[in-house]
């Protein structure tokens, strides 16, 4: 993706000024290929993979946020920092404010919980459930994580089967895979 330079800058500057831009947005390579990142002035408010779609996901942004989006790679250079970091395994929480206005009910409450899941470890869909407060709503659980907006930075990926498998993922199983793997090496034994 092209940077945003000279007359561009002035122009997406008056824009957000003006009110004309709702939604910002940039691409973040990484292992997992490249990450559409996108936020609102609340935070970040998207994360989504390549296998998804991009131009399918900023057409939803525009129906479900506001039809004022724009490429901002700047606006997001934070939030492009910290998954760098993460991806080379020199961060383990996100710092960046999350707008979680695409998840409501359950679903938000079951993703407000998945960062108690610590780095490098895991949690089945039952004891998610436990912890959002509703043991029995484990299908839930999983609709959840499927439909979260902010992966990876709202961990969906330690969320497993109880027998142990990995699951589903929007990202695809080997995304989960690479994600855990990644968490697993980034470990750092305890010491009494």
């Amino acid at each position: 993706m092209a940077t945003v330079t000279g007359r561009a800058v002035d122009a997406l500057a008056d824009a957000e000024r003006d009110g004309i831009v709702d939604v910002v947005y940039r691409t973040v390579d990484g292992p997992l290929g490249p990450l559409l990142v996108a936020a609102t002035d609340v935070g970040l408010v998207r994360v989504a993979f390549a296998v998804e779609g991009h131009d399918d996901v900023l057409q939803h942004l525009a129906d479900r946020i506001s039809p004022r989006v724009s490429a901002a790679p700047g606006r997001l250079d934070a939030m492009a920092r910290e998954l760098d970091e993460y991806f080379a395994g020199a961060r383990t929480t996100f710092d960046v404010a999350l707008d979680w206005r695409l998840s409501s009910g359950f679903r938000a409450t079951v993703l407000r919980h998945l960062p108690e899941i610590g780095y490098g470890r895991t949690a089945s869909y039952a004891a998610v459930a436990q912890l959002a407060g509703n043991p029995k709503a484990v299908r839930a659980v999983g609709s959840a994580c499927a439909t979260n907006p902010l992966p990876v930075v709202v961990p969906c990926h330690r969320v497993v089967r109880s027998d142990g498998a990995l699951g589903g993922y929007l990202g695809g199983v080997d995304a989960k895979r690479t994600l855990l793997t990644l968490e697993a090496a980034g470990r750092r034994p305890s010491h009494p």
